[in-house]
């Protein structure tokens, strides 16, 4: 048993085994329990399709998985100590606020190819997964340049900053549903197989006639979907993982705090997508957080490391008051139909 106190990115074995344990747990959790769950609601009720997820029902899940969170970071604290417990918090509450953008990108992406909200829940799971890879990736090679290169901070600040005037600066405009079908995605996957122009069930692949009449593998409009969201996680991450890092450089709070914000995000996706028009003050408050944490670098850099209670007062405080100001600016508007 030796091997489970080994040192793993700086952290013993058995704390990642903890982690790694914990979310594949939460992801059997929704697929096997929630997933037969609704297949049997649908089978007694005779409907044709799995039960979508209502607001009421996602907002539960989504409290579920916060509180999880939440109970992990207080494990941290408790097992590596207050600083590293308030940069796990800090962290999460970072990441869940972008991740929160992410939800309007998908609500387009799933418009756009008329993807049923019984759909929905699929492309979210499995683009999960997916999200988990590519971050742990971009992680891990963030970490060796933090390592290697001292001066990379001074580029994630700026950059940071940069990315908050602009965001603070940029006009929200009302834009027609955008057309995918030149998307890079869509161009890369066409030269491998050909592209169905209707959804075939839950498959991701389906065998239709080529013009020949020669049945051949297509791939359906919820491929292209997961693919899409897959490549718009890695566009976001671009500035949500420079932002963690400017929190702390431990890789094992980057990760665990980036995966738990993930993870309940597809639960708070349904809920979100009929509120979304509710937040209006988010975005200006996701700018500010962006430049706290870029001004922070250059702080850290010329007085030192500044207190991470602090820092996860002012990031709350900024996150905190532009959900009130949004939730009083749309006081009396219901939720919006989504897809």
């Amino acid at each position: 048993m030796e091997f489970l106190y080994e040192l793993w990115l700086g952290k013993p074995a058995w704390m990642w085994l903890v982690f790694m344990t914990l979310v594949v747990s939460l992801l059997a959790f929704d697929l096997g329990v929630l997933g037969k769950r609704r297949v049997k609601k649908a089978t007694a009720s005779g409907a044709e399709h799995p039960q979508e997820i209502g607001v009421k029902a996602s907002l539960k899940l989504s409290v579920f998985y916060i509180g999880v969170a939440l109970l992990y970071g207080a494990w941290v604290w408790y097992e590596l100590g207050a600083t590293s417990g308030m940069q796990y918090l800090t962290a999460f509450a970072v990441e869940k606020a972008l991740a929160l953008d992410n939800v309007f990108v998908i609500s387009v992406i799933f418009g756009a190819l008329a993807i049923p909200r019984h759909l929905q829940h699929r492309v979210l799971f499995w683009g999960i997964l997916g999200v988990i890879v590519l971050r742990g990736i971009m992680i891990g090679l963030g970490t060796a340049l933090v390592t290697q290169f001292d001066w990379i901070m001074w580029i994630f600040g700026a950059f940071l900053l940069l990315t908050g005037i602009k965001l603070l600066f940029t006009k929200e405009s009302e834009s027609e549903t955008p057309d995918l079908s030149n998307h890079f995605m869509v161009r890369v996957l066409r030269r491998f197989v050909p592209i169905s122009p209707k959804l075939d069930g839950q498959k991701f692949l389906t065998r239709l006639p080529d013009a020949a009449g020669k049945m051949r593998l297509h791939a359906t409009p919820l491929l292209i979907a997961l693919l899409i969201v897959e490549a718009a996680d890695v566009i976001f991450a671009v500035d949500s993982i420079p932002a963690v890092f400017a929190i702390t450089q431990d890789p094992f709070i980057v990760y665990t705090s980036n995966i738990f914000a993930i993870l309940g995000l597809r639960a708070l996706y349904f809920a979100l997508a009929a509120l979304v028009h509710r937040f209006a003050a988010l975005k200006p408050a996701l700018a500010l957080v962006l430049v706290f944490i870029g001004g922070k670098i250059f702080y850290n850099q010329f007085y030192g490391k500044m207190d991470p209670a602090i820092s996860l007062a002012v990031t709350i405080s900024i996150l905190v008051g532009g959900i009130l100001v949004s939730l009083w600016k749309t006081r009396g508007e219901g939720p919006k139909t989504a897809v």
